[in-house]
């Protein structure tokens, strides 16, 4: 397609391909409000439902590596138009599941098509774009991004408070119908590329070791982490893969992932980045509404109205800054955000049970400008400098990263959550000794009376609560650390300008 049409079309391609992206992101959260509701109506234990999620998370993690791969064999318009229908047709048949096995047979053909969508998005809008508007667009497709799992929980909880669990599903149908039309429509094919042949033993070895990573991260604090067999061998079995997947991407002549993509230092560098936005956006929601439900008893709806206002304040980000992004240095603009998102963490591991709304929501949106700010400048930077024919391979890889980091992330609070909460109760619980000053008679509430069944359950009750607080705001403060960690890291990138190559060979490669 020639420059001209390119820009004739540009306006149906980008609200195409967002509708794509904001289905799959959307998926990644929206049903986890829906959970409770699933786990009735399908007759499933606490441990089964889990795999209504596990499913989808692992299959569209070994499915996202190989998406590069597959748009050079067989078209990347075809691979596009082939995730969108496949993606809609399995959130049909989720929504009419009747029982659990074909719940999670069905999230696995799920993951298993929206793998490509967010990564094939943001190659067909870096290639629809020239180069000097890259920020631009990525400040577009990162609004679906970033916005899309910040707001799947407030959706999800109205669609399940007001209608059904099953309209989580039903939902992706317009957003799927509308995308499909869009890009069959005005999307073209990316450039062709002789063709390579498929390592069949690297993509075995890395889908192995990320599906027992994913694995690992699910199920290990339902099974006290390495003191099970189970952890102890989807632990040996992941390292193992990942071995085994870098000796045959560095020694093979055609490997599965283009070694080049790895000579790249912004590239490499933006992959450790967006590995901490993963933790960063993915971590924090995850727990934020049990503290909001369970500590402030927030009901679902009001949940997710209070945290709807960070994907507010990320988006506003996304939009200022793609139209500034070619203006200033963008590593400035990246150490910005991340010291946005670290105020934000640090006021927030100050949180109490008596902490305003508008205090959720304020920090909600400074939290949500800095991971705007933090986004859209690395995406620029992480693709400045490759190839085009390697951008859908390295979108693959990028939005790869993006996910492991949130499953990481994820998994690492929620455990130290249940851990903190265990050794902060026993801290607090020597203080409710009977010979204790403020345990003695008169310096109690009468509900709280040790003497009395009732009250000594509802002091139990009310020590629990406290040590629960403590423990987010351990995680909280966690992040924050986290976060001013990788601060330094930005030195590692070079400057957006140093790293565009001249204008001869651009035009070549482009």
């Amino acid at each position: 397609m020639s420059p001209a049409a390119l820009a004739r079309h540009r306006g149906p391609i980008v609200v195409s391909v967002m509708l794509a992206t904001i289905m799959q992101a959307l998926d990644t959260t929206i049903a986890n409000v829906a959970l409770p509701h699933m786990q009735g109506s399908l007759s499933a234990t606490q441990d089964q439902i889990s795999w209504v999620l596990t499913s989808y998370i692992v299959a569209a993690a070994i499915m996202t590596p190989p998406t590069g791969i597959l748009a050079e064999k067989f078209g990347r318009k075809r691979l596009f138009l082939s995730a969108v229908a496949g993606f809609t047709i399995a959130s049909m048949l989720c929504g009419v599941a009747q029982s659990l096995p074909e719940m999670v047979a069905f999230r696995l053909l799920q993951g298993v098509f929206g793998a490509s969508l967010v990564p094939l998005s943001q190659a067909v809008l870096l290639d629809t774009y020239p180069r000097e508007e890259h920020g631009r667009a990525m400040a577009l497709w990162g609004v679906g991004v970033m916005v899309g799992p910040i707001l799947g929980p407030t959706l999800g909880g109205y669609l399940t408070e007001y209608y059904n669990w099953r309209w989580v599903f039903f939902i992706n149908l317009p957003f799927g119908i509308i995308a499909f039309l869009g890009i069959l429509a005005f999307v073209h094919d990316n450039l062709p590329r002789p063709p390579r042949r498929f390592d069949l033993f690297g993509f075995a070895m890395l889908s192995l070791a990320i599906g027992a990573l994913q694995l690992m991260l699910d199920r290990g604090e339902l099974k006290n982490w390495f003191e099970s067999p189970e952890i102890m061998i989807e632990a040996a079995i992941a390292a193992l893969g990942f071995y085994l997947f870098i000796v045959q991407m560095t020694t093979a002549e055609n490997p599965f992932l283009d070694a080049t993509l790895f000579k790249d230092r912004n590239f490499v560098t933006s992959l450790f980045f967006i590995f901490i936005v993963g933790i960063i956006l993915l971590a924090t929601l995850a727990l934020l509404p049990p503290f909001l439900q369970n500590l402030m008893g927030y009901p679902v709806v009001t949940t997710g109205l209070v945290l709807a206002p960070r994907g507010v304040g990320t988006m506003i980000a996304m939009l200022v800054i793609g139209r500034l992004i070619g203006k200033i240095d963008a590593r400035l603009v990246l150490i910005f955000g991340l010291s946005l998102a670290a105020i934000s963490l640090w006021e927030m591991a100050g949180f109490t049970e008596e902490v305003s709304e508008w205090t959720l929501i304020r920090t909600g949106v400074v939290q949500g400008l800095g991971l705007g700010f933090i986004f859209v400048p690395l995406t620029t930077i992480a693709f400045s400098t490759l190839p085009p024919f390697l951008r859908t391979e390295a979108a693959g890889m990028f939005s790869l990263m993006r996910n492991i980091g949130s499953s990481i992330g994820v998994s690492i609070v929620t455990s130290l959550l249940v851990r903190y909460t265990q050794v902060n109760h026993e801290n607090l619980a020597r203080f409710t000794s009977p010979y204790a000053p403020q345990m003695q008679p008169g310096n109690l509430p009468s509900m709280w009376d040790p003497a009395t069944a009732q009250g000594l359950a509802a002091l139990n009750a009310e020590v629990t609560q406290q040590a629960s607080l403590i423990a987010y705001l351990n995680d909280f403060r966690l992040m924050m650390y986290v976060t001013l960690a990788a601060i330094p890291m930005v030195l590692l990138l070079r400057r957006q300008a140093d790293a565009l190559p001249p204008p001869d060979s651009a035009a070549a490669m482009e």
